[in-house]
């Protein structure tokens, strides 16, 4: 995709930027408001076979490649489809049937930081820190903090719902590492179409295993409107402005997007659910995106321009 035919200024990177946060954020409520309808697994394995072909068919007009060659790219797509995709987002549905999508959201914006030390732990020439260790760590006190294992917050579910986010955050970002030694130069669409497909396939077998029925879905008004919204917006259309971005601005900036999400999943649920987000919510994400901050320090400030190597020799500090 030629990415930077129209996102060449600014201003429309930014407008990108923001219209993949609302998409993506306001997907957490749309999976919220299906499960009513849905059985979890069999809901993201047709939301994923649709967005799948319709990726496919983007990559195959936009790129002219569309099928994988030799043993790296099918291994990536292997790789995508089961991590990214399958389980990623089987664990995240069933998890909100136990939580709402805001909190959700809160606990997959940990995935920033849980894919540094992935890569850290994985990769070479990737190491953490001290202060990375305690950007980590303010992470993971941010997922305690949200699940409230005092049992004061959101109910005894609660933290079934966040330790099934957190572990599809885990899955999330170990694939996205696992990824990076196998990127070729087959389009990033085509691969993320394959996986789509493929890991939709992975969904309805395990949908298959606990015993979920197509019968079980109830055809209403908002099934259909959360299936299309999670779907064609923030299905097929946010991936491909994903993918843009991505060429345009480069991973460690897109990610910021992931702390975005919340609040726009925060406002959606109270205006569309009329639920609001708890305090120790709150609380769990400020600590989450302290830790990325701590994590990604390096990267902002040179994203903004900022000279932290200077700064530290001004301030003595590191």
């Amino acid at each position: 995709m030629k990415s930077r035919n129209f996102l060449s200024t600014p201003e429309s990177v930014v407008s990108a930027f923001v219209l993949l946060a609302i998409l993506w954020g306001t997907s957490f409520v749309a999976i919220e408001a299906g499960l009513h309808y849905f059985p979890p697994l069999l809901f993201a394995g047709v939301r994923y076979a649709i967005a799948g072909a319709i990726v496919l068919g983007v990559a195959a007009v936009a790129s002219g490649r569309t099928v994988p060659r030799g043993r790296d790219e099918w291994l990536g797509v292997a790789v995508a489809a089961t991590f990214v995709i399958a389980t990623y987002h089987g664990l995240l549905y069933v998890g909100e049937l136990y939580i709402s999508g805001a909190v959700a959201a809160v606990v997959v914006s940990l995935v920033p930081v849980l894919t540094a030390v992935f890569a850290a732990l994985l990769l070479p020439n990737e190491r953490l820190g001290a202060v990375e260790i305690g950007g980590f760590a303010l992470g993971v006190l941010g997922v305690v903090v949200i699940a409230d294992p005092t049992g004061g917050g959101a109910g005894s579910a609660a933290p079934l719902g966040v330790g099934l986010a957190f572990a599809g955050a885990v899955a999330f970002s170990l694939g996205a590492v696992l990824l990076r030694p196998l990127r070729t130069d087959l389009p990033i669409a085509a691969l993320q179409g394959w996986a789509m497909v493929i890991g939709a396939g992975l969904l309805f077998v395990g949908a298959a295993a606990l015993g979920e029925s197509p019968a079980a879905i109830i055809w209403s008004d908002t099934a259909i409107a959360s299936l299309a919204y999670l779907t064609l917006l923030s299905g097929a259309l946010a991936f491909l402005i994903y993918f843009a971005l991505l060429d345009a601005v480069g991973p460690a900036q897109l990610h910021l997007v992931g702390y975005v999400e919340p609040v726009v999943a925060a406002v959606g649920s109270w205006v569309f659910l009329g639920s609001l987000i708890e305090a120790e919510a709150i609380v769990g994400f400020v600590a989450i995106l302290a830790g990325f901050l701590a994590l990604e320090r390096r990267e902002i400030a040179a994203y903004v321009g900022f000279d932290v190597y200077h700064w530290s020799a001004l301030t003595g500090r590191k």
